[in-house]
């Protein structure tokens, strides 16, 4: 069952450099009561741009990451026997929809098609959410805010989501920074020196551009932090490279042994 994190408002600000438009755009939509589609590979940013805007709003964050088991019951609640009673528990969408939260859906397109359903009539002028199982309308809280994110080549585009479900939202693209930038976020998330921030995201270039190698994923900002975080924690960086860029990104021997080399030349 996907019960959502739920983050408050007051946790302090979450680090997170705008590359272009999006934090306006986001605001704009928002206090327009309109949803937002962030669009871009894994680990660019998305979620963190969530969390940046949920602190800028004052609104608590509902995060909820869907995956092809999260049905709508998962995220709407269920009936439960407890001590003897029968009662409703809510899911973590109607808990955003009561409570006026920020709601995101993390890879919504990896959700059941019930999901995308259930969505509709909150992504558009409706703001509404049926609960069929208690016979219950919710209309959204004030403050209520909607924000998916998909990654469009994730498994070569076997997952998308249908015109119907796309044009209800703002669409907010992202991709992995210019390199200057990146290295800024890499130095800053992880402590580490802007010089080695620089041959992480060099690495991470070269890795996008082999294409060649089939990866389903390729080296993400997030995996640059990562490799970064245990070179301060005093890890070599060839050795950090290969356990948090080269090993998350295939089990494939060959492979492995060409990224290897390529870190090697690198650092």
């Amino acid at each position: 069952m996907a019960d959502g994190s739920v983050h408050g408002a007051a946790q302090g600000q979450p680090y997170y450099r705008a590359v272009g438009q999006e934090l306006e755009v986001f605001k704009v939509a928002y206090l327009q009561k309109m949803p937002v589609l962030l669009k871009g590979p894994t680990g660019c940013g998305k979620s963190r741009l969530v969390e940046k805007m949920a602190a800028d709003l004052g609104r608590p964050l509902v995060t909820v990451a869907c995956n092809d088991e999260t049905s709508a019951a998962d995220l709407l609640g269920r009936w439960l026997v407890k001590g003897g009673d029968t009662v409703w528990q809510d899911g973590p969408v109607t808990r955003a929809v009561r409570q006026g939260a920020l709601l995101y859906l993390d890879e919504v397109a990896e959700a059941r098609e019930d999901v995308l359903v259930v969505l509709h009539p909150l992504a558009d002028h409706r703001r509404s959410l049926h609960l069929d199982r208690c016979d219950e309308t919710l209309v959204a809280a004030p403050g209520f805010g909607l924000a998916v994110s998909f990654n469009p080549g994730y498994r070569h585009g076997l997952k998308d989501l249908k015109p119907s479900t796309r044009q209800r939202f703002v669409g907010i693209a992202l991709d992995y920074p210019l390199p200057a930038v990146e290295a800024e976020i890499v130095a800053k998330e992880s402590g580490c020196d802007l010089s080695l921030a620089k041959k992480l995201v060099e690495l991470a270039r070269k890795i996008r551009g082999l294409d060649e190698l089939g990866l389903p994923e390729t080296a993400s900002t997030r995996l640059l932090v990562a490799a970064a975080r245990l070179v301060a924690g005093g890890m070599a960086p060839r050795q950090a490279s290969v356990a948090a860029i080269v090993q998350p990104l295939t089990d494939d021997a060959e492979t492995l042994d060409a990224l290897t080399q390529l870190v090697a030349l690198g650092l």
